[in-house]
């Protein structure tokens, strides 16, 4: 829970007025929260309270736009609410609900941050929603608003978890800064943690290089990054930079790489997924991403794994991990290796991983950061 910041009634309103932009930019133009809002903050002359306000408000209120939807459409009476509007009243019911700012503050300095044409309508909607009180959700979905399928899915492979990992999603994510100054998720550091340090190291599918920065930096390893664009290669590049450590960036696809078969000590394939465990650092993601992104990069995510197994020396070490928290995009894939790749010895994980199959997984209702599994495997051939 936030306070209402403590400015004058001018900087309230402009706060409200650089929310409700953000707001409508992410609605109407599809653009990325997580990449449009720093942008904004940072051209913009607000102190780190208002900064912080700025953002639980965008992250908060894209988050949590099924919900205020119901809360605010209760008393609407019209189909022609524009993206402009809708972004000032899920902005001010927002603040209502899940920041209990004072219904005094919130109203007032979001309908003077409304188009004038709309105020007279945005403030009789908040004051209706503020007099309410809290509401009864009509259903699980609207109230830890998610789209239906994600909250079936998750209850599906989950069961009980599924609750208390989605309401974990819908907290701010913590920023968590390396010693070497890069900004990493703990979840992609307890999955880099697992990769040996030493020898040559493929990090098959790197960007923007987290990852392989963080092993280089622990420890004596030749680090190979590579990836399957040149902007992507690109990041890697620049995140090795910026950390001073020795990562090789190169572009290559993944499916075919560019390696000698048996050469490399460890290969880590962090594949491509729906993301479904991110979705507390990436607000809008829940609404961009669709049913069919779950299971449909099994295939590729085996055919990566058949790769690193041609690249890894006998006695050498191969971590398959995924962003995400389905079956079909974890297990499922590793009992596929188990069937094809029997040289692939699965290994036990330490904590803070909890068993998952043959691997680990985090989920974020005990874990302060990402969804993720994760399989390592000894080549015993």
């Amino acid at each position: 829970m936030s306070d209402a910041p403590t400015t004058a009634k001018s900087d309230g309103v402009a706060i409200r007025r650089m929310a409700i932009e953000a707001l409508e930019r992410i609605e109407r133009d599809g653009a990325y929260s997580n990449l449009l809002l720093p942008k904004m903050l940072a051209e913009s002359d607000l102190d780190e309270r208002d900064r912080g306000f700025v953002t639980e408000l965008v992250y908060g209120s894209t988050r949590m736009k099924r919900s205020l939807d119901y809360l605010v459409d209760r008393f609407v009476d019209r189909d022609d609410v524009d993206t402009r509007v809708r972004a000032a009243l899920r902005a001010g019911a927002y603040q209502l609900q899940f920041m209990r700012v004072p219904s005094h503050a919130a109203v007032d300095s979001t309908v003077a941050a409304t188009p004038k044409r709309a105020r007279g309508f945005v403030n009789a909607i908040l004051r209706k929603v503020a007099a309410a009180g809290d509401p009864e959700w009509p259903t699980r979905g609207i109230e830890l608003s998610y789209p239906e399928w994600i909250l079936r899915t998750v209850e599906a492979d989950l069961g009980e978890r599924a609750v208390p990992v989605l309401e974990a999603m819908n907290t701010a994510a913590t920023t968590h800064t390396r010693d070497d100054g890069y900004r990493q998720d703990l979840a992609s550091q307890a999955v880099a943690d697992l990769v040996v340090s030493t020898g040559v190291v493929l990090d098959l599918c790197a960007a923007p290089g987290g990852k392989s920065t963080y092993i280089a930096g622990n420890g004596s390893a030749v680090v190979l990054a590579s990836d399957l664009h040149d902007h992507r290669a690109g990041l890697v590049a620049t995140a090795a930079s910026d950390t001073g450590t020795a990562v090789h960036a190169l572009v290559a696809d993944a499916t075919k790489p560019p390696y000698r078969p048996g050469t490399a000590d460890a290969v880590l394939v962090d594949a491509p997924c729906s993301g479904l465990g991110s979705l507390r650092r990436r607000p809008d993601a829940r609404w961009n991403m669709s049913k069919d992104s779950v299971g449909n990069l099994a295939d590729l995510q085996l055919e990566l794994v058949r790769q690193a197994a041609e690249l890894v020396k006998p006695g050498g070490q191969v971590v398959f991990s995924v962003c995400t928290l389905t079956v079909a995009e974890s297990t499922a894939v590793d009992d596929a290796i188990a069937e094809e790749l029997p040289e692939l010895e699965p290994q036990d994980l330490p904590e803070p991983w909890e068993p998952w199959g043959r691997g680990g997984r985090l989920l974020p209702d005990t874990f302060a950061g990402d969804g993720m599994a994760a399989f390592v495997y000894r080549n015993r051939s």
